[in-house]
């Protein structure tokens, strides 16, 4: 099931799944705290089946369009897990002042 929120309405605990699905290079020059670099080639039903299908999977990008192809690609591999997709992405996050942290300082 594949439902949407606004990234500016993230509230969820520290263990949550959430997927910055951006190439290395975007998700380095900047993503929301506690996202995980998982770009959209890299997910298929072998990492799926790593995770616990009890928690949900959070999904954006820099502004929504692959993130809506990332939650596409999750709900045909695997029908039974629940994805949000963070609607605007990075750039709504940075817009509304929300942490945003980088893998460009040493």
């Amino acid at each position: 099931m594949i439902k949407e929120i606004p990234v500016t309405e993230l509230s969820i605990n520290q263990n949550a799944i959430i997927w910055d699905v951006r190439d290395v290079k975007a998700y380095a020059e900047g993503h929301i705290r506690g996202a995980k670099n998982q770009p959209l080639e890299t997910i298929n039903a072998e990492l799926l089946a790593t995770l616990s299908i009890t928690q949900p999977i959070y999904v954006l990008c820099g502004g929504g369009t692959k993130a809506g192809k990332a939650a596409a690609l999750i709900e045909s591999l695997d029908s039974q897990r629940e994805i949000v997709i963070l609607t605007g992405g990075t750039r709504a996050a940075k817009a509304a002042g929300m942490v945003i942290e980088d893998n460009l300082t040493p």
